[in-house]
């Protein structure tokens, strides 16, 4: 048997690949390429023995005023991570890249390590003696993911920096929140909903709320409630062309690959979320909501239908996306406090980890870090 190797393919290799391997995260589909253009992208995959066993998107970032680039594989790539030689695969991948003149590679295992169910984390952000979720008995603990880090560190690869307390840096955040979906009934998944949250759905379904799947001729309505909500809670605005771009770019391929749900109330749009299907995962995305008409709940009857949804069309996780697992004054609880009121449990990932490639790899990931941290 010969040891793998990593080459670049076309982007209609990747989606073969990935027809007979689904379960990818919607951040490593070549579709997502288009929706980054400010970065270059590249498609790779492994092979061994003249097979192909694995395929990952590549975001290259250049460092203006070189020729060198950071290598960035979001959410990926999707390989074995609990096996017990990563760099079977990782150093064929960190040699290709070289080739391409990657001084850093930076990586996102899809790796769960810790989880709390919902119950949990409720409690504890009833206490107010627990100031993070790493303070609660955790559900489960994944020993190969911890060891998967341990093999990482032992690799040259290090953590990337984040915040500690809460979980979110330059990339992919660090703690999240999913809704098990697979195996599960309407009513079971009802009947989990927290108290909070049950009495906000009967309060929608009394007012008469109405969630619907919008087109791209809504874009505007969902983008006045998403801004509204990005300014409030202190995140970054991204502007309109980036969710047209997303919307042409993820059901280019499959017109069902994005959708747009709006909740209305009295003829006027109250909340909007966006909802990506890859796989057995759908992700909840850039959800909005203004302050008129709050006093319905138009966000739980929405995330309660995109839930049905989803469940209804096969899939077996339901990706909240990410959470605060600062359970002490923070700007985000009432985020946490929502999902895991749906019946989300928190989830740690591995994080994302980065290596230095060449002799001036670890001054110029110095250099770039200083220049993001400009932008």
């Amino acid at each position: 048997m010969t040891s793998p190797y990593v080459r670049e393919i076309t982007r209609e290799e990747h989606l073969a690949h990935l027809r007979l391997h689904p379960d990818a995260s919607h951040l490593q589909i070549p579709e997502w390429a288009d929706v980054k253009p400010d970065w270059l992208a590249e498609s790779v995959g492994w092979f061994e023995d003249g097979t192909r066993i694995a395929t990952a998107l590549v975001l290259y970032r250049p460092l203006p005023g070189t020729r060198r680039c950071l290598a960035y594989l979001p959410d990926g790539p999707t390989i074995d991570w609990l096996g017990p030689r990563p760099e079977h695969l990782l150093d064929p991948l960190v040699a290709h890249l070289e080739k391409r003149g990657a001084f850093s590679v930076r990586i996102g295992p899809p790796v769960v390590v810790r989880h709390w169910d919902a119950g949990t984390v409720t409690a504890g952000l009833a206490d107010p003696g627990v100031r993070h979720v790493r303070e609660l008995p955790a559900a489960g603990v994944d020993g190969f993911a911890l060891d998967a880090g341990e093999r990482l560190r032992g690799l040259g690869w290090r953590r990337c920096a984040q915040d500690e307390d809460s979980g979110f840096g330059l990339g992919q955040p660090r703690y999240g929140c999913h809704i098990p979906l697979a195996g599960r009934s309407v009513d079971e998944l009802r009947a989990a909903l927290a108290p909070h949250f049950e009495q906000s759905l009967r309060t929608a379904e009394s007012a008469g709320v109405r969630v619907s799947w919008g087109t791209a001729a809504d874009l505007p309505d969902f983008y006045r409630l998403y801004a509204a909500t990005a300014a409030r809670d202190g995140f970054r605005v991204r502007p309109p062309a980036y969710f047209r771009r997303m919307w042409e770019a993820l059901n280019a391929e499959d017109s069902d690959r994005l959708r747009l749900y709006l909740a209305e109330y009295d003829g006027e749009v109250l909340s909007a979320a966006l909802m990506i299907n890859v796989g057995s995962r759908v992700w909840h995305s850039y959800a909005g909501s203004g302050r008129r008409g709050r006093e319905v709940r138009p966000s739980s009857a929405l995330l309660w239908r995109m839930l049905c949804d989803a469940r209804a069309a096969g899939a077996a996780t339901y990706d909240l996306r990410a959470v605060t697992p600062s359970l002490g004054e923070d700007r985000l609880l009432g985020r946490l406090h929502f999902k895991t009121g749906a019946g989300g449990r928190v989830v740690e990932y591995l994080g994302e980890w980065e290596r230095p490639v060449g002799v001036q790899g670890r001054v110029l990931q110095r250099a770039l870090g200083m220049y993001l941290g400009r932008r």
